[in-house]
């Protein structure tokens, strides 16, 4: 089968090394717009579940994702505020890369294959599609094939109120950290996580439309925002620097778009990625949803004898199975919109309120969270996360990862 897949992310490179693996003799073709050291963003985040997947699916590949990931144990959550000001704290590790690498690693493995990966290069008019039996729109959340067919897909877009912006910072996280800063103008925070071991960390920042305004950040270039935002948060920096410009772009503030569409299928067209479907950053679930996405899609394809069977049935499966996740990360997006309903509550309430926000609560829940705060349990919880991740790593063939800079105060 001939194949093209528009967009060199994670969904569409994994794709081409998922079907390549499935059927050697798919000619795949991988085009990417952007040149190969260009990628918007700093790192993504993910946690032992993918890890597990991509080594059923592909331990090669899993392998070099493995070793060039970085532990990070336990989340922070910080409030500093003329009311509140202190520190509560979740339990639990994960894992964070630099998008580049990732990027990177996909495209040498896709290469191996016999995938045709092309950087620099962009189809000039999405509504004339490259001659193939399958096109995988694979552009992300901005995607021109299905903007060129919309109303086929029944795409919904809503845009979210908050003003944020994607940065890095060469203060290196041991932890997940929420950071939330009150000003004259109101509240604004980032959360942050390592992304490159002993050089940068990823730091998306976030506030209201009237704090984004009040600090005057409507006004200035994304770049000379950069030292007032240092300011603001020169305490969780500890004295480092945060960095707009990555391997492209500079930085640029925007606004969320939370899309949905009513299939993922047009003839020979089919999405996947962040074309198919977003989930807002707060839960850290974009590239674990997109590899998902490449999978099933090869999967299909292989089970199924003919492609409009294999697609309907990626399109019923997927969808189905992401419907509870877009409603819970619909909900993040709205809680941090409404921050301002929480934020007169003390820190370990207001970190619960964060923890249960998409809706998924249990009766021990509270008391767990509250069990959290004290620092022996906090020590025992951390000897047991170590034991397990080391299982599940032993298990897989691999090397534990050593855990990532300082240990948390406890």
């Amino acid at each position: 089968m001939r194949i093209v897949c528009v967009g060199g992310g994670p969904a569409g490179l994994y794709f081409s090394i998922s079907a390549k693996l499935r059927d050697a003799g798919h000619e795949i073709t991988v085009i990417e717009r952007d040149p190969p050291e260009a990628t918007y963003g700093w790192g993504v985040v993910y946690w032992n579940d993918l890890l597990d997947i991509l080594h059923r699916n592909d331990p090669e590949s899993a392998r070099a994702v493995s070793a060039g990931s970085v532990l990070w144990q336990d989340q922070e959550i910080r409030l500093h505020g003329s009311r509140h000001d202190g520190t509560a704290y979740f339990g639990g590790y994960g894992y964070s890369m630099g998008r580049a690498a990732l990027l990177d690693l996909l495209t040498r493995r896709a290469r191996a294959l016999g995938v045709d990966v092309r950087h620099g290069q962009k189809l000039d008019d999405p509504a004339e599609l490259p001659e193939a039996d399958l096109i995988v729109a694979a552009d992300g959340a901005g995607s021109r094939i299905r903007q060129s067919r919309v109303e086929h897909f029944g795409t919904r877009v809503e845009t979210g109120r908050n003003p944020y912006i994607w940065l890095g910072t060469d203060r290196q996280f041991g932890s997940f950290v929420f950071d939330f800063e009150e000003t004259p103008a109101g509240w604004i925070w980032f959360h942050a996580y390592p992304s490159i071991q002993g050089r940068v960390s990823t730091c998306i920042v976030e506030c209201s439309p009237q704090t984004w305004q009040g600090l005057g950040l409507d006004t200035l270039e994304a770049e000379d925002a950069v030292p007032l935002l240092e300011k603001i948060f020169h305490r969780a920096l500890d004295g480092h620097s945060l960095i707009s410009r990555s391997r492209g772009e500079p930085a640029k503030w925007q606004r969320f778009s939370h899309i949905v569409n009513r299939t993922w299928v047009d003839g020979r067209v089919v999405l996947a990625g962040d074309s198919a479907h977003t989930t807002h950053f707060t839960l850290g679930s974009g590239t674990r949803l997109a590899i998902i996405d490449a999978i099933v899609l090869a999967h299909s394809l292989s089970r199924y004898p003919d492609l409009p069977t294999a697609l309907r049935e990626y399109d019923r499966h997927r969808r189905a199975e992401l419907h509870s996740t877009q409603a819970g990360a619909r909900s993040s997006m709205a809680w941090f919109e409404q921050l301002d309903d929480y934020l007169d509550r003390d820190p370990v309430s207001f970190a619960y309120a964060m923890s249960v926000r998409t809706g998924r609560q249990s009766p021990w829940k509270y008391q767990a969270h509250l069990a959290t705060q004290i620092a022996a349990i906090r020590s025992a919880r951390r000897a047991y996360d170590t034991g397990r991740r080391w299982y599940r790593d032993r298990r897989r063939g691999e090397a534990p990862l050593p855990l990532l800079g300082r240990s948390l105060p406890g």
